[in-house]
């Protein structure tokens, strides 16, 4: 059986104990997609015949406009599914009942899923063959902080140098005191994903929320979740969902990094930026991965994730960059379907489009 009820304590156990959980698949992040503007979360449990949690899927509907075009403008993402317990038979059966209800309930909503994987599922793509999912390769750099020694002697001599004399050159790294000062790390992040990047960038609601969550939970009331059993959530959910750092020059915010944390497994840079050409001297974009580094070495954190660096064989200077922090690289790949091609096609066509104008 395939059901959104989960019992919140269970789902959080089951995230917590299983060795492909992350936060991204947590009560938490729920709360958090829940709450931003054009983000709706959805999740996806199995249960066994002595109903017990087998296998579980979360993801998120993202789209960037309202009315006509919502569905024009529409995906599903899951960062790092699904999760499986049982033995490879039983795995597979549940995987199977947990894409049948996702194909389901997302096919006239989302243009596409995609699946980014956290962890190598490659032995499962033939049953996501069968629901009609395209494998894609896609590397990513995870970086090992253990043993803090060796995680920073596998720094580039360049990098350890640009951390060095950013700190000398007056630039330091503080978490954020008011939500002015995460605001304004916002806006360097919209001008970033606007003009450069040219993807979209989370509503500012995704910031400010993930902001109240990074602080101490531990006086909070359990965290909200609609459609699921209240229990109340164990200690693990009074956690912090992750850091906010921001690197701070001449009392300006000059960059920074939001980065989810999950236990003591792993933390993801998930948005960073620097004002890297207007304060050449700081090296913003380099301290600010640096910050999310050494919280991970400073708190005992096992893994530090850089959520994707590209596609093999093809040039891409964030790759480079972040090659120099020395990561091991793997290739984890995306998993994507495609709901409605036609649509998709058309998506596609404005997409590229809209990129082009903007470089005019």
């Amino acid at each position: 059986m395939v059901s959104s009820n989960i019992p919140q304590k269970t789902w959080q156990q089951f995230v917590d104990a299983h060795p492909g959980g992350t936060v991204f698949l947590s009560p938490e992040m729920y709360a958090l997609f829940e709450a931003t503007d054009k983000f709706r979360p959805l999740v996806l449990g199995a249960f066994d015949h002595n109903d017990l949690l087998c296998g579980l899927l979360m993801g998120v509907f993202i789209y960037e406009k309202n009315g006509w075009a919502k569905l024009l403008s529409s995906r599903f993402v899951v960062y790092g599914g699904p999760l499986l317990s049982g033995d490879e038979n039983q795995q597979q059966k549940t995987l199977e009942l947990l894409l049948q209800a996702l194909v389901k309930q997302t096919r006239r909503k989302a243009l596409f899923i995609q699946f980014r994987n956290f962890y190598d599922i490659k032995h499962w793509i033939p049953v996501f063959n069968k629901y009609n999912f395209t494998y894609l390769d896609r590397l990513n750099y995870i970086i090992d902080t253990r043993n803090p020694e060796a995680a920073i002697a596998r720094l580039s001599e360049s990098r350890q140098r640009q951390i060095r004399k950013g700190m000398e050159k007056g630039a330091t790294i503080i978490e954020p005191v008011n939500i002015e000062q995460v605001r304004a790390f916002y806006d360097i992040l919209y001008r970033l994903y606007r003009y450069k990047i040219r993807k979209p960038l989370p509503h500012w609601s995704f910031f400010e929320n993930f902001y109240t969550l990074s602080k101490d939970q531990q006086n909070n009331a359990a965290t909200a979740i609609p459609g699921q059993t209240p229990e109340q959530p164990g200690p693990e959910s009074n956690k912090p969902i992750g850091i906010i750092r921001l690197i701070i020059y001449d009392d300006k915010v000059i960059g920074g990094i939001l980065a989810p944390v999950f236990k003591n497994k792993c933390i993801y840079e998930w948005y960073v930026c620097g004002l890297d050409r207007e304060y050449k001297d700081q090296y913003p974009s380099v301290l600010a991965t640096w910050a999310g580094l050494e919280y991970a070495i400073e708190n005992n954190i096992q893994a530090f994730d850089f959520m994707g660096v590209g596609k093999p064989g093809r040039e891409y200077g964030v790759r480079d960059f972040k090659a120099r922090f020395g990561g091991e690289l793997v290739n984890y790949g995306r998993i994507t379907r495609i709901n409605n091609r036609f649509l998709y096609s058309i998506a596609e066509l404005g997409y590229n489009v809209l990129a082009l104008f903007k470089k005019i």
